[in-house]
């Protein structure tokens, strides 16, 4: 989901950086008010950014004009939540370009607005009703995967509006691949996910799983 250094002008960069930083602030006022409830909640956001460090660093490919990752955003939006993880992917991308690939800070903007955005979609379209009580909605592997297609769907679709108003002219069949690619995390995520909740709603009486995730407020098929 990495759009690589010198397809996006330094202009629109600039204004991706603004939007990254408008949507974090948004994130981080959201996550005050869960505080007042659970001062654990910013650990719930380090948690985050470690698990998406480790993940893309796990397995990443050059494909196209932009890379293939195993990201995890369903197993993390279903087990830390909504605000932790929107942060964690900021945070996450800055550690690693700091650590890792220090030539991605230049779009660290562009590519925390490519994971972002898509996960504020679908949380408001879909994953919210998961945690609203009142509804009692309750998760099953069908359901992940609607969601991992989601938002996969919006991953792929944020780097092709990058590509689409860069200044490098770039193949729709390039992007196409690319997004085509996305069809084996797709199917891969989904199980992780599902495991990761599973196991976690076995043991959702213990402190640390009470405190540090979400996983008490879902209900399983």
């Amino acid at each position: 989901m990495h759009v690589e250094p010198g397809y996006v002008s330094a202009a629109k960069v600039i204004a991706a950086n603004v939007g990254a930083v408008g949507t974090l602030l948004w994130a981080a006022k959201l996550q005050a008010s869960e505080f007042l409830k659970n001062p654990l909640v910013p650990f719930k956001t380090l948690l985050a950014a470690a698990f998406f460090s480790v993940f893309m660093q796990s397995f990443h490919m050059s494909v196209g004009p932009s890379e293939l990752h195993f990201v995890g955003a369903m197993a993390m939006y279903l087990t830390l939540g909504f605000t932790p993880v929107v942060l964690g992917f900021g945070l996450g991308l800055l550690f690693q370009g700091l650590v890792f690939d220090p030539q991605d800070l230049y779009h660290l903007g562009v590519n925390s607005l490519s994971l972002i955005l898509p996960l504020i979609s679908v949380h408001y379209l879909s994953g919210s009703k998961l945690f609203n009580q009142k509804l009692a909605k309750r998760v099953s592997f069908a359901q992940i995967l609607k969601l991992d297609a989601m938002y996969y769907t919006g991953v792929t679709g944020m780097v092709g509006f990058w590509l689409m108003i860069g200044d490098v002219a770039t193949p729709f069949a390039a992007w196409g691949q690319f997004a085509l690619s996305y069809l084996a995390i797709v199917a891969l995520e989904p199980v992780v996910t599902f495991i990761a909740v599973k196991g976690l709603k076995a043991f959702e009486g213990n402190v640390i799983v009470k405190n540090l995730t979400v996983v008490p407020q879902l209900k399983l098929v």
